[in-house]
């Protein structure tokens, strides 16, 4: 294909005109006036024995919200380019799908590494919402490409955070999924640009224990150094690292846990240093995303309240937060994990993700006769339609059209 000369400096994306384009396309692949009327109403429909009930707070964020308009507004402005995509705009398949028919070609990852070699300034390159790494936006910076950054903003306090503790000499010991694209974008800057940081990534208390244990006593490094292979930063020496420590997160973990992460660690560093000499070794800031938080106290209350048969989570198997949303639900009741309507196979069979096994499974039989009453939450980067589309099957397992019992459906 021809090239042009790439764009110099910024270029706004986000005019009246290119928005205008973008939220009609928007509204026509996402928006759900079926889950806008239950939002508008309560978040309850019932009939014919079923009974569905939506959490106060689910689905799209305004994070991810801007990441989809400004990726969909790339499509707009730089007709004539190339435009790729690091990996994934947020962790939905159907959301992802949708942007590779819009020709935003996907940019895969090799080893750990972004494969880049194929771009020329030329191209346009969209930063997902989980961010990147420092030598990725390096490169892409170095060959030249026009850069539309989606990262969400949540995520850049957090990067905020762990450079800070780089310049006061203090190790990063982050909350998260070290195989995680936001996590890996926030570990490299936790070691910045010339190196000289330090992290550690602990994913559960389990690990945090074991951190906690080798701060109060020290251990073998070499068994410490395995265990955390691949959560820890080049040059890792845990007996020189764990001295000056300051707790960071991934921004869809639970809110919960990370404070347990916390304290835990806080209490380690009083056990090996003293209260006196805390402020000196320990350091925290509350970095936990507020669309993640309200989408799980408002599955809590849910549950806490109301009395439900089941739940039901809509979302990418892959998204950190939705399975946070699962796991909150599956310690309560029946919770059935799916990616979309397609795996209600039937009033007795449907294919959901299980979390300890890593892979859909098939449940049989899962839904009760008479009268049932059905949670339904979705993640951040759920679209309302793929709500809808779940609700509309639920139904139809009851032989009942959803627009039928509207008072007012559709427009």
């Amino acid at each position: 294909m021809s090239k042009t000369a790439p764009l110099p400096g910024k270029v706004n994306l986000r005019t009246p005109e290119v928005m205008s384009l973008v939220q009609a396309e928007v509204e026509k692949h996402y928006r759900s006036p079926l889950v806008e009327y239950l939002q508008g109403t309560g978040g309850c429909l019932s009939a014919a024995g079923l009974t569905v009930r939506l959490a106060k707070a689910f689905g799209f964020c305004y994070g991810v919200e801007r990441a989809i308009d400004l990726a969909y507004a790339t499509t707009k402005v730089f007709q004539d380019r190339r435009i790729f995509l690091l990996g994934e705009i947020i962790h939905n398949p159907e959301v992802n799908d949708q942007l590779t028919a819009l020709g935003i070609q996907r940019l895969q990852e090799h080893g750990g590494e972004s494969d880049l070699d194929d771009l020329d300034g030329s191209d346009v390159v969209i930063v997902p919402a989980f961010g990147a790494q420092v030598k990725t936006m390096a490169r892409i910076a170095q060959i030249g490409c026009q850069i539309v950054d989606t990262t969400c903003g949540d995520v850049m306090t957090v990067w905020k955070r762990v450079r800070q503790y780089r310049r006061e000499g203090v190790t990063s010991i982050i909350h998260g999924k070290a195989w995680h694209e936001e996590t890996k974008a926030t570990a490299s800057r936790a070691v910045g640009e010339d190196g000289s940081g330090h992290y550690l990534v602990v994913y559960d208390l389990a690990e945090t224990d074991l951190v906690c244990e080798y701060i109060r006593r020290g251990g073998n490094k070499e068994e410490f150094l395995r265990k955390f292979q691949g959560a820890i930063s080049p040059d890792f020496d845990p007996d020189v690292h764990l001295q000056y420590v300051g707790v960071a997160n991934q921004t869809t973990m639970m809110r919960g846990e990370t404070e347990e992460v916390q304290r835990r660690i806080r209490q380690a560093i009083i056990d090996r240093y003293g209260s006196e000499k805390l402020f000196e070794h320990f350091r925290y800031f509350d970095t936990i995303c507020g669309a993640t938080q309200e989408r799980q106290d408002a599955l809590r209350e849910m549950l806490d309240h109301r009395k439900l048969d089941l739940l039901i989570v809509v979302g990418g198997y892959n998204s950190s937060n939705t399975s946070h949303l699962a796991e909150m639900g599956e310690s309560r009741l029946p919770t059935y994990f799916l990616k979309n309507a397609e795996k209600i196979i039937s009033t007795s069979q449907i294919l959901h993700w299980d979390l300890h096994k890593g892979c859909e499974v098939l449940t049989e039989p899962w839904l009760p006769d008479g009268e049932v009453e059905i949670g339904i939450t979705a993640g951040a980067s759920c679209p309302n339609n793929l709500i809808e589309e779940t609700i509309q099957r639920l139904y139809e397992l009851r032989e009942v059209d959803v627009a039928a019992i509207l008072p007012v459906h559709g427009g």
